[in-house]
């Protein structure tokens, strides 16, 4: 582009200076031209006025006089009638420019200059004119070096940002280059960068989100077959395996779920459900692995409460807090249902040291973490329980108690 930049311009002053030089030579060659043949004839009439001036007064004609009236380089015949002709200066061979005057007393006064003095002059003026022309020649590709630089240094640099976009790095640059058009381009890269940044950012949340989510639930699952694998008891069998499948069920509930929070968090599927069936759920999913940890997970508070969310959130947020518990707790973990204002409440506690005070609050964002964990589990359980309009928060640090606070069904008016 720079090369094309500086041969058009190149090619737009080369021909101005052919249209105006050339014209500029034609009138400036005529100009000289005229004005030597009008200076040889004013030569001529002035001598021609001296010999007459002298002649009425009486006063000799000699060449040395007349030589100071003539200019330099120039030859002069002065013809007196009676008297012999006077020459001054050498006469010029080849092409003349000439001017022949004659006076009222008979005289005559012939003027000539050579040709080639004209030409000296027309060459000299041709060489101004030349260097100049040259002069706006460099000057010109001067200008389009530099506007080529201006404008082929930030079409090099975009096409280095939108590289880095198709290589995976969405940083937006934020430059701009003074140029209306070439900003307009950075500033679409720069808000693409952004949009691919968010994009990439919330596929990678998505991924840690599900990784994080599905492993309860597959731990849980792989539990129930290995019970499976190790009993004979067909009546066992079958009710491990009506459990395995419920857990399938909810499984694919939860990776439904991550999906529709990822396209939009706020389309909640939120329905009135009974709040004890998911508590007994988790209860009973969740006993061989405490039982297997030499713990125990029991339950209290109040019964047949009904809530407003979706169920396999609420559960998932449910074995996540439990998880953590039998993870990073100790002791007996307990889950207590109670009822606040239009709201109910479930909270899981254990006797475990709890959450650190350095922590606090700062345990629901993500990556932060008090043990050895990724500190995902908590921030996706809160995301859930916010997706339906519920809340999840740490009402205790030490014993730690957790609460999940959700909508409570209301109840039919009485007739």
């Amino acid at each position: 582009m720079r090369r094309r930049l500086i041969n058009s311009t190149l090619a737009v002053v080369l021909v101005v200076i052919a249209v105006f030089g050339v014209s500029l030579v034609i009138v400036e060659t005529r100009t000289i031209q005229a004005g030597a043949q009008e200076s040889v004839v004013s030569e001529a009439v002035r001598l021609v006025g001296i010999v007459e001036s002298r002649l009425g007064s009486g006063e000799k004609i000699t060449p040395d006089i007349l030589s100071e009236q003539i200019t330099a380089k120039r030859y002069a015949r002065i013809t007196v009638p009676g008297k012999e002709p006077i020459e001054i200066g050498k006469r010029p061979s080849g092409d003349v420019i000439e001017s022949k005057v004659r006076g009222d007393r008979g005289e005559s006064v012939t003027v000539q200059e050579s040709r080639s003095m004209v030409s000296a002059e027309i060459g000299r003026t041709l060489l101004v004119i030349l260097a100049v022309a040259l002069l706006a020649i460099i000057a010109a590709v001067i200008l389009a070096v530099r506007q080529g630089r201006r404008l082929t240094a930030p079409l090099t640099d975009l096409a280095e940002t939108a590289e880095r976009l198709g290589s995976g790095d969405p940083r937006p640059r934020h430059r701009r280059y003074g140029v209306q058009e070439l900003d307009r381009v950075a500033d679409v890269l720069d808000a693409s960068a952004e949009r691919i940044a968010r994009m990439l950012t919330a596929e990678r949340r998505l991924a840690a989100d599900a990784s994080h989510q599905l492993r309860t639930p597959l731990t849980a699952l792989s539990m129930r077959l290995e019970e499976i694998t190790v009993t004979d008891d067909p009546d066992t069998v079958k009710e491990e395996a009506t459990i395995a499948l419920a857990q399938v069920e909810r499984l694919t509930d939860v990776v439904q779920r991550l999906l529709t929070n990822s396209r939009d968090p706020r389309s909640g599927s939120a329905v009135a459900f009974d709040l004890d069936e998911v508590v007994k759920q988790q209860i009973e999913e969740w006993r061989p692995a405490y039982r297997s940890a030499g713990r125990a997970i029991v339950r209290s508070g109040k019964k047949k409460l009904r809530a407003v969310g979706t169920p396999g959130a609420v559960a998932q947020v449910l074995a996540t807090l439990i998880e953590n518990s039998l993870m990073h707790g100790d002791g007996t973990v307990a889950l207590r249902t109670r009822v606040t204002g239009n709201q109910v409440v479930v909270e899981v506690t254990d006797a475990g040291p709890g959450v650190s005070a350095d922590l606090g609050s700062r345990v629901f964002e993500r990556t932060v973490s008090g043990r050895n964990s990724t500190g995902l589990g908590l921030a996706v359980a809160r995301d859930l329980a916010e997706a339906d309009g519920g809340r999840l928060e740490l009402l205790q640090q030490h014993p730690p108690v957790f609460a999940l606070f959700l909508a409570r069904e209301a109840e039919p008016a009485e007739e």
